[in-house]
C-alpha cells in the first residue's frame, strides 16, 4: 500500500532524470566538436555537477522532515549572510557581482537564497497564528522575501531577483487575498502605460481619484478622509515617479531591453542581437529538427551563452518543434506533478512548501523560455535542470528533494495511522 502511494514520488524522480539528461545531451552536443572528450569542457564539468548532485540529493532525502521545520531560520539566515559575503570577496560575471569563486568552481548564493526563503515562509505560514488575510502577516511575509532580493538586486543581477515575486502565488493557495495579484499586475501595467504614454498621467491620476471616491459610495460607508488622502497620494507618487525610475535608476542596457520588447526599438545587430539569434535558432528547427549535433546557428556560436541561458534554441534548432513541445509537456509535467502532492498533503509546512519551489520552477521555465523567443526581456536565468550550471542545478535538486523527503514522510505517518 506504501508503495502505490509513492508513486507520484517516483514519477516526480523519473522527470527530473528525464530533465537532467536532456539538459546535458544538449550541453554536449553543443560544446562537442569532435575531438577527444575531456572533463575540462562544458559537458564534462555538467557531468561532475550531476554525479555529486546525487549524493546532495541521498543526503537531503535522508534527514528527518524536523529538521527542515525548525532549522528553516537558520538555513535561511546562513544563505542570506552568504548574500552579504559577495559584496566583498564575490567574483564579478556579465556585470553582475554574485558569485563565490572557490578554485574552479563558482557559487551563486542567490540560488541558494531561493531554497531558504522557501523554506522560511513555508515555516512562518504553517505557524497556527499566521493569517493571510491580516495586513500584519503578510507585511511579515514580504519582509522574509525581500531582504535576499534587496541584496541580489545591489549586486546588479535582477535575473535572480526576479523569481522571488511568483512566491507570490504560493501564498495566494494560502490565504492572500486575490486583490494583491490584482493590485501587482495593475502597477506593472500602469508602469509600461505611463512610459510610453506620458501624456496619460495626469488622466490615470484623475481616474484613480474617482475610483476610490467609487468604491467609497458602492460600500455605503462614510469615507476615512485621512486614509484616502494618503493611498491618493501614495498613488499619484508612484504614477510621477515612473518616468524618474525609467530613465534615472534603470541602466542603458535594461531601458533597451524594455524597449526591444516592446517594440520601441530594432536592433537586430546591438542589443536585439541575443534574442534575433534566438529566434532564428528555433525556427530554422522547423518540425522534426536538424538532428543532434547538427545545429549550425549553436555550432558556430551565432547563439550566445548557448549552454546557459539561450539552451532552449539548441533544442528548438535539433530536435524542433516536437523537441521544444515535449520539453515543455516535461516542465508541466513535473510543477503539475508538485502542485498535485502539495495538495495532497495534510501538513501545512509541506504543502506550502511545495507550492513555493513550484512558483520558483514556474518561474524559471517560463523566463526562461519566453526570453528566447522574445516574449520577455532578455535576463540571466537559468532553466530549470538543463542549463549548464552547478548552482542552479545543485539548488534545484536541494529545492526538490527537501520537497520529496516531506511529502515522503506526511504519506509515511498518514500511511501507518
Amino acid at each position: 500500500m506504501v508503495v502505490m502511494k509513492n508513486k507520484p514520488s517516483v514519477t516526480l524522480i523519473v522527470l527530473f532524470m528525464l530533465l537532467t539528461a536532456v539538459g546535458w545531451i544538449n550541453i554536449f552536443s553543443t560544446v562537442y566538436q569532435s575531438k577527444d572528450f575531456t572533463m575540462d569542457s562544458a559537458y564534462g564539468m555538467q557531468l561532475i555537477w550531476i554525479a555529486s548532485l546525487w549524493l546532495i540529493a541521498i543526503f537531503v532525502f535522508v534527514i528527518g522532515k524536523g529538521f527542515y521545520y525548525h532549522f528553516a531560520a537558520y538555513i535561511y539566515l546562513i544563505f542570506t549572510v552568504l548574500l552579504v559575503v559577495v559584496f566583498f570577496i564575490g567574483v564579478e560575471h556579465a556585470g553582475a557581482k554574485s558569485w563565490l569563486g572557490i578554485g574552479r568552481f563558482g557559487i551563486q548564493p542567490a540560488e541558494f537564497a531561493k531554497y531558504g526563503t522557501c523554506l522560511l515562509v513555508s515555516r512562518y505560514i504553517s505557524s497556527y497564528y499566521c493569517d493571510l488575510s491580516k495586513w500584519k502577516h503578510v507585511w511579515r511575509v514580504g519582509i522574509i522575501i525581500l531582504i535576499p532580493v534587496g541584496f541580489i538586486l545591489l549586486q546588479n543581477d535582477t535575473g535572480s531577483a526576479l523569481p522571488f515575486f511568483f512566491l507570490v502565488f504560493a501564498l495566494f493557495r494560502e490565504g492572500l487575498t486575490p486583490w494583491i495579484l490584482i493590485f501587482g499586475f495593475a502597477l506593472i501595467f500602469l508602469f509600461v502605460l505611463l512610459i510610453y504614454f506620458p501624456q496619460w498621467i495626469i488622466i490615470t491620476a484623475v481616474t484613480i481619484l474617482f475610483i476610490m471616491i467609487l468604491i467609497h459610495w458602492y460600500r455605503k460607508k462614510k469615507p476615512r478622509i485621512f486614509r484616502t488622502w494618503i493611498v491618493y497620494i501614495a498613488a499619484v507618487i508612484y504614477i510621477f515617479s515612473a518616468d524618474i525610475v525609467y530613465h534615472k535608476v534603470l541602466q542603458d542596457y535594461q531601458r533597451q531591453r524594455i524597449d526591444l520588447l516592446f517594440g520601441k526599438i530594432d536592433d537586430p545587430r546591438g542589443i536585439g542581437y541575443n534574442v534575433n539569434q534566438a529566434k532564428i535558432a528555433i525556427g530554422s528547427g522547423d518540425i522534426f529538427g536538424k538532428g543532434w549535433g547538427k545545429g549550425t546557428q549553436t555550432k558556430l556560436n551565432f547563439v550566445p551563452e548557448q549552454s546557459t541561458d539561450f539552451i532552449f534554441c539548441t533544442i528548438g534548432e535539433e530536435y524542433g518543434f516536437i523537441g521544444t513541445t515535449t520539453v515543455i509537456l516535461l516542465y508541466i509535467l513535473f510543477i503539475g506533478m508538485i502542485i498535485r502532492l502539495s495538495e495532497k498533503s495534510k501538513d501545512t509546512f509541506t504543502r506550502c512548501y511545495g507550492y513555493c519551489i513550484a512558483s520558483i520552477f514556474f518561474a524559471h521555465t517560463t523566463i526562461n523560455i519566453g526570453m528566447t523567443i522574445g516574449l520577455m526581456p532578455v535576463i540571466g536565468i537559468p532553466l530549470p535542470f538543463i542549463s549548464y550550471g552547478g548552482s542552479s542545478l545543485w539548488a534545484f535538486t536541494i529545492m526538490l528533494f527537501t520537497f520529496i523527503n516531506l511529502e515522503a514522510k506526511v504519506n509515511r505517518r498518514r500511511t501507518e495511522n
